[in-house]
């Protein structure tokens, strides 16, 4: 849609549940004389109509509207590569309730364990040139499960095919990367394959390494040993935070929820399944 034909008209967007609408630069374009003129007949509409959360996406073919939105009472909300997200909060007597943008980073880390009772340990490139020994794992791409993202670093660093075991443990600190909350989620895995291909970019030393020497190597700091001793007690007491897989019934998304059981007791469910 152009708003060529007719200045007078008004941004359409797309109305959301909470009586927001959102604009896409892209598919509303009109030049910078037209997008004023616009804008303030649509803020007008907007609010006769008692709309709330107004949002602008601005692509960068139109990243000269950003100025006169600013100007119109519009704040940044976040950014990506190929656009701007702006948003004005229209209600004068309610609170602004706009939830801030996604400000936690999501890591996995990996205690692979193989058939000799050997871990999988790797030494970073990068790691504040320091040697020290650590899990293979890495960030969680946009859109990925916590347990693929898991086997896809492992093997991205390593070569090693994994299968899930267990969720250990979760680690949470805050102004990490980008100012971030950072949580740090470990999987115990059991290795398919041992023959490593380390990633040459990434990974300076890789290698199996005996349980008992890895928990008290001088270059193991004591936040990865914590993990290694967590997975011991989860196999001494036959604990298993195991996942299941499901889809909401009102939103129809697909979603995985993690649970404590005990082994024994997952064994009898699955006799009892069989």
């Amino acid at each position: 849609m152009s708003c060529a034909a007719n200045v007078s008209d008004v941004f359409e967007g797309k109305i959301d549940r909470y009586e927001g609408v959102t604009i896409h630069s892209d598919k509303e374009t009109c030049s910078l004389e037209e997008f004023s003129v616009k804008l303030k007949r649509s803020l007008e509409a907007w609010i006769s109509s008692g709309k709330r959360g107004v949002w602008f996406r601005v692509h960068l073919n139109q990243c000269d509207w950003v100025p006169i939105l600013v100007k119109n009472g519009f704040k940044y909300h976040h950014a990506k590569g190929d656009y701007v997200m702006l948003y004005h909060w229209l209600p004068k007597h309610e609170t602004n309730n706009v939830p801030n943008y996604a400000h936690t980073m999501v890591g996995v880390g990996g205690v692979v364990v193989n058939d000799k009772d050997q871990l999988l340990v790797v030494q970073e490139k990068h790691f504040y040139k320091l040697p020290m020994w650590k899990l293979p794992g890495g960030y969680v791409e946009p859109g990925e499960n916590l347990l693929d993202a898991a086997a896809r670093e492992v093997f991205e660093e390593t070569g090693i095919n994994t299968e899930f075991e267990s969720l250990l443990t979760i680690r949470q600190t805050h102004n990490g990367m980008f100012e971030c909350t950072d949580l740090y989620i470990v999987m115990n895995l059991r290795a398919l394959n041992t023959d490593i291909k380390k990633c040459e970019m990434e990974i300076a030393e890789c290698r199996w390494m005996d349980i008992e020497e890895y928990l008290s190597h001088p270059n193991v700091h004591d936040l990865n040993r914590f993990f290694v001793e967590k997975m011991l007690h989860h196999r001494k007491h036959n604990i298993k935070i195991d996942c299941h897989h499901g889809t909401h019934q009102l939103l129809k998304r697909p979603y995985t929820v993690y649970y404590a059981s005990k082994i024994e007791e997952e064994l009898l469910h699955d006799d009892q399944n069989s």
